[in-house]
């Protein structure tokens, strides 16, 4: 039986996606011989150098998880990318920015500054005396990470075959994962380059929560603030759920398993290119509905401050491009002042 030559590599990332593979437990048995591992320093101690000295191409397929953060995922990106026939974005991170992307509204140096100069830390002995970095570290030579000034998806570097969102990926999507390796070992087929390995459709479609016919918000309210009524569409009852704008596929488990709202890690539904402007016309259409005149300008700017951090909300795994854009478009603006003074 030929072998799947597998590498699991990553940029930024906490370990969760590492986990779900770990978590999948008697799943993980057919792989075994199925499976020759090139790389996965979760799982054991492999060396970059190693994939360094393999030929172009000769691994099969790696799963790489995480954003781009640093120069360094950059080089392990394009490593990763040349050595692989099959490059597969693998969870949130990796496929939109994830929730690290939230920190593109800053510059890399507005974040070391912040970390590393005004911020608070402990002095040598361990203990915190709440003194800024800079005043205890003064005289010290001071190694900061090369952070770029932007946290991007994978396929903004590199050529990506495959996504695999969610904040991790779910078990159902690595029965998909192993039909599509199975069938490689076979056939050699593959599915179309770019697809999506998760639903077709909303969020909402696979959610069985009752849906009432006309869904209007007079208050919004945090799930912390109430008990939901399990049986229920949350967002009928004034809790922000990214169900309507996000990609079906999880099975729903955290509105029918958990009783929270969806936050959107499976990113934007299909035919939805911006998530948060779409959850946040479709709030704007039901809050206050038949109320407009009772509540007046005032009344309705009350009750869209009731939801509370917008961005963190409505774009919490994948900020939009524009995003990019507008800080390239305030460096140009710093690089023009500049020369004409």
């Amino acid at each position: 039986m030929t072998k799947i030559k597998l590498a699991v590599a990553a940029g930024s990332y906490c370990g969760g996606c590492d986990m779900s593979i770990v978590a999948l437990n008697e799943m993980l048995i057919p792989l075994e011989d199925a499976i020759d591992l090139q790389f996965w320093q979760f799982a054991a101690d492999f060396k970059l150098k190693d994939v360094e000295k393999l030929k172009d191409g000769e691994i099969d397929i790696t799963l790489f998880d995480g954003p781009i953060r640093t120069s360094e995922h950059i080089k392990t990106a394009h490593l990763f990318r040349k050595k692989s026939k099959i490059m597969i974005a693998y969870g949130s991170c990796a496929c939109f920015g994830g929730i690290p992307q939230l920190a593109n509204s800053y510059s890399a140096k507005e974040i070391l500054d912040e970390n590393y100069v005004h911020g608070y830390n402990m002095d040598d002995s361990g203990q915190n005396h709440m003194q800024p970095t800079s005043e205890y570290k003064k005289g010290r030579k001071m190694t900061l990470p090369k952070l770029l000034d932007s946290c991007l998806p994978l396929d903004t570097e590199v050529e990506v075959d495959y996504f695999v969102p969610g904040c991790p990926p779910v078990p159902g999507q690595w029965e998909t994962l192993l039909d599509i390796i199975s069938k490689f070992i076979k056939t050699g087929e593959l599915p179309p380059k770019g697809t999506v390995i998760a639903g077709n459709t909303a969020l909402c479609e696979e959610c069985g929560r009752t849906k009432p016919d006309e869904i209007v918000i007079n208050k919004f309210v945090r799930p912390y603030e109430v008990d939901p009524d399990p049986e229920i569409c949350l967002l009928a009852q004034g809790i922000i759920c990214l169900g309507p704008a996000t990609r079906s596929g999880c099975g729903a488990k955290c509105t029918l398993n958990a009783n929270v709202p969806c936050r959107g890690c499976f990113g934007p539904a299909p035919e939805v290119n911006d998530a948060g402007i779409k959850m946040l016309s479709a709030i704007a259409s039901i809050a206050g509905a038949k109320k407009e005149g009772e509540l007046g300008e005032e009344g309705l700017k009350a009750l869209m401050d009731q939801v509370v951090d917008p961005f963190g909300t409505f774009y919490r795994f994948a900020v939009p491009e524009i995003m990019k854009q507008m800080k390239m478009a305030k460096k140009q603006v710093k690089h023009v002042s500049s020369k004409s003074k």
